[in-house]
């Protein structure tokens, strides 16, 4: 009996994860198809308030372009909370701070994330520092995306909260795309609208939002 129901949890565990790696594949294939006539290489996540899930839909995001066969480079850009070393147990102390501020070589601060048969690296946050938006809304920070865009086919960047901070403002000139994420039972209609306000004013458009957090298994992410 205790078999049969550890299979069973096993079962619906497996079921989940599937549903959740389908609908990434959706959001991906959205995101390609929003703009016919330029290619969606560097995509920016933001949200209107923490605690939306936004690193863990950046995480997501990220694989599922690496699995399509893209060379994915996913960017930690919240240098206040980053978070993004935690799923993937990289060194957080060697990363995106480094680099702006050259203390160390791009090619020494990208790790390799290990997947089956895919080219995912990351760029993790690097050390905390009191000044992160003039890092980000440096003249270096602008020459490193444009390196980077001759390396990998996606570039994935996670930000923070647009309406708390104004460092995705800054990059959003750099992108080709933002994605706003929202939660379920959290953002407020008026937090989300602020937040769209807010990414109007850069040059990014905004390429749509993800909800997440509703109940349904089927459709947790979407």
């Amino acid at each position: 009996m205790a078999r049969a129901k550890k299979q069973n949890q096993r079962n619906q565990k497996e079921e989940y994860y599937s549903s959740v790696s389908e609908q990434f594949k959706l959001i991906r294939t959205n995101i390609d198809f929003s703009s016919i006539d330029e290619d969606i290489q560097v995509i920016l996540i933001t949200s209107p308030e923490s605690g939306t899930g936004k690193s863990t839909i950046t995480s997501h995001l990220a694989v599922a372009y690496a699995q399509k066969g893209a060379r994915t480079l996913l960017i930690d850009a919240d240098l206040r909370k980053p978070t993004l070393h935690k799923y993937f147990s990289k060194n957080l102390y060697l990363g995106l701070s480094n680099v702006i501020k050259s203390d160390v070589c791009l090619e020494d601060c990208l790790q390799k994330i290990s997947l089956a048969d895919c080219s995912l690296s990351i760029l993790t946050s690097g050390p905390i520092i009191q000044n992160p938006n003039d890092l980000l809304s440096s003249k270096r920070m602008n020459e490193l995306i444009e390196t980077l865009r001759g390396s990998f086919d996606k570039i994935i960047i996670d930000t923070p909260p647009v309406t708390v901070v104004s460092d995705a403002l800054v990059l959003a000139d750099s992108v080709d795309g933002t994605v706003l994420v929202c939660r379920y039972r959290k953002t407020l209609k008026e937090k989300a609208r602020h937040a769209v306000n807010q990414l109007r004013l850069s040059k990014s458009k905004l390429l749509g939002v993800i909800f997440n957090g509703t109940k349904n298994a089927e459709n947790y992410y979407y």
